[in-house]
């Protein structure tokens, strides 16, 4: 160890951190951390980084917002509402879109960046189950994701609901009409929640105390974990020369990486200020304060809530029944298992994959969508289930757009329902089976050139031109997961469980192209030397 003394004013700030803080362990353990340059890796950092930008600007939106319901007298500079009755919520929300400066123009970025937040998280967490990022030793680190989406959707809510506008309001409404159709319990978490009957006067206040404190809370903690993961279990990477399971192949954090990341939160912060300054969003000094009689028509929900609220739109309203007396509002809580339902079968699919294959290997190389039907297709027919709902939330303004009836919108949506997920799922397994096909050709035969030779004898071939290594090593080098029959256990028997298992295993895995193995590249080969008289970068087909 050096007993010189540093000079510099970096010298001495260098040291200061490293007696007091170990700064050189944390250097030598994260600054020389790999992470791989592939774009898609950058939509976790767009989370991130939108995420911070909605902690700031909220942070200066919680200098000026009254969370609270008494009632008061506008008295503003938005005439329309001079002298309306309005809550102390909605008036200083008013203030601080009309009346403080900058205030609406960072307002909007709270708003921007909470969508892109939630959007790049989505799209990140689709990146991951595409690829196979979830697997073994990232199981946990998938729950931490889904957990992830999950606050995410609920830091949205509770946001949009606070101005007590007329939009905020009736979103209110609407879950306050779930609440109330849950069976035993819905009424009393109905009171407990609105401070009396709806609206009640407390739901602001508690919904602001989930918002700025409890809900960011479990984001930074999740997102803590989340990154605590990515170190622990390194950094996957996409198939090629060079790439294995025992490597990674990148840059490090110091200096490369934390430079190109310092840039890229710059250009999504200059992104969402632009957003921010030239679209308006929530205009809530256009919907008036809450009130229960009227509604608005047009209003949507925010994208990541919309999907609930279409699913309510196109349920049956005769799903209502009574049993022993006690009405169950099938109508309307069934909203809830359907979410529940969609957020437990992404919590438990790593695992099921797992049991299903039988693998509980180590898995750091990722996998190409095609290479992997089954999966592909289940999250295709997911993305459409969920569009589709989406969608649904709007039925009403694609009616009035492509003059239609609003009766056979609901139709269509409810055929969606049901049957798009199943037109989606099949198409994608047909595609993908097709693609993996298209590249065991390629890799046998070569690319096409569109240039045609005639051999001696008379014969037309298209010439075909044998790829790079490195990119036939990336259409070559992967595993493609097998049916695996049922297995006895220790003692001899098969269980119905593992029947079931088999049975699954056979759907999801039955149909697969097997990868180009090592003996028929050398045969393909040898095939085209003799037609192509040995000539290695011009192959004959």
């Amino acid at each position: 160890m050096s007993t010189t003394q540093p000079t510099t004013t970096i010298g001495k700030a260098a040291n200061f951190a490293e007696t007091r803080a170990g700064a050189s362990v944390l250097v030598r353990e994260f600054g020389r951390k790999i992470f791989p340059s592939h774009w898609s890796f950058m939509l976790g950092e767009v989370a991130l980084y939108s995420f911070i930008i909605v902690v700031l600007s909220g942070t200066f939106l919680t200098f000026f917002f009254q969370p609270a319901m008494g009632e008061l007298h506008y008295d503003g500079p938005w005439l329309p509402l001079r002298g309306v009755e309005i809550s102390e919520a909605y008036d200083s929300t008013l203030a601080i879109s009309l009346e403080i400066r900058g205030g609406l123009f960072i307002r909007q970025m709270h708003h921007w960046g909470a969508l892109l937040f939630v959007a790049a998280l989505s799209v990140h967490m689709l990146r991951v189950f595409f690829t196979g990022a979830f697997r073994r030793p990232r199981e946990l680190n998938w729950v931490v994701g889904v957990l992830l989406v999950i606050m995410g959707m609920a830091a949205g809510f509770t946001g949009y609901s606070l101005p007590d506008d007329l939009l905020s309001g009736n979103g209110l409404r609407i879950i306050d009409g779930i609440l109330k159709s849950l069976p035993l319990v819905g009424t009393y978490i109905s009171f407990f929640l609105f401070g009396g009957e709806f609206p009640g006067i407390d739901i602001v206040a508690r919904l602001y105390t989930l918002h700025i404190m409890i809900v960011p809370a479990l984001l930074i903690a999740l997102i803590g974990i989340h990154l605590m993961f990515v170190v622990v279990h390194k950094h996957t990477q996409y198939p090629g020369a060079g790439n294995t399971e025992k490597n990674v192949v990148g840059e490090p954090v110091l200096p490369t990486f934390a430079a190109k990341g310092g840039g890229f939160f710059f250009l999504i912060f200059g992104l969402l200020s632009l957003i921010s300054a030239l679209f308006t969003i929530n205009p809530i000094w256009n919907y008036g304060p809450y009130d229960p009689s009227p509604v608005s028509a047009g209003t949507q929900p925010d994208w990541y809530i919309g999907w609930a609220d279409g699913f309510l739109r196109i349920v049956p309203g005769w799903f209502e029944f009574y049993i022993f007396g006690w009405p169950i509002s099938f109508n309307i809580n069934s909203a809830v298992l359907v979410m529940g339902g969609v957020f437990a079968v992404m919590f438990i699919y790593p695992f099921f994959e797992a049991w299903l294959q039988k693998d509980h290997r180590e898995h750091h190389i990722l996998d190409r969508p095609r290479n992997n039907p089954t999966r592909t297709a289940i999250g295709v027919a997911g993305v459409i289930f969920y569009c589709n709902m989406w969608a649904a939330a709007s039925g009403d303004i694609i009616a009035v757009f492509f003059q239609m009836s609003l009766n056979d919108m609901i139709y269509i949506f409810r055929f969606l329902f049901f049957f798009g997920p199943i037109i989606g799922y099949v198409i994608t397994k047909r595609m993908c089976l097709a693609l993996q096909r298209k590249d065991r050709e390629i890799a046998l035969h070569g690319r096409e050139t569109a240039h045609i030779i005639r051999l001696p004898h008379g014969e037309f071939l298209e010439r075909h031109e044998a790829l790079p290594p490195h990119k036939l090593w990336k259409i070559t080098a992967f595993e493609s997961p097998a049916y695996v029959p049922a297995q006895p256990n220790a003692e001899g028997k098969i269980t119905g469980m593992e029947k079931l298992r088999a049975r699954l295993s056979r759907f999801f895995f039955e149909d697969r192209v097997a990868p180009v193995s090592k003996q028929e590249l050398e045969a393909s080969h040898h095939e085209h030397d003799a037609v192509e008289g040995s000539n290695s970068n011009q192959l004959g087909h």
